[in-house]
């Protein structure tokens, strides 16, 4: 299963990479294929294409701010969660999606 996610937080520093970081290592472990946009003080950096939107079985949204462009997720199974429990709880949030989309 895909899922694609967007991290960023209000300073866009810290939180935004960690998150990120600790959502792919989580997917990794999990055998899910995930890809990470992250939203940061350097701007957008890994963008998700719309053949990766597309194909996303759900979206995460470890955000503690508004999304850039969240208007290319219509549609999609959206978990809005902070970066914080991205960073804290990985697992359980990737199993939560697992759980909710019958994998």
């Amino acid at each position: 299963m895909t899922i694609v996610a967007v991290t960023a937080c209000p300073t866009g520093i810290a939180h935004t990479y960690m998150a990120a970081e600790q959502l792919e290592k989580a997917g990794r472990k999990l055998g899910l294929e995930i890809k990470v946009e992250t939203q940061g003080a350097m701007g957008i950096e890994n963008e998700l294409s719309a053949a990766d939107v597309r194909e996303a079985a759900a979206v995460v949204l470890a955000v503690g701010i508004p999304v850039r462009r969240r208007e290319r997720f219509d549609g999609k199974k959206i978990y809005e969660i902070s970066p914080q429990e991205a960073i804290k709880n990985p697992d359980a949030v990737l199993m939560r999606i697992k759980n909710d989309l019958g994998l």
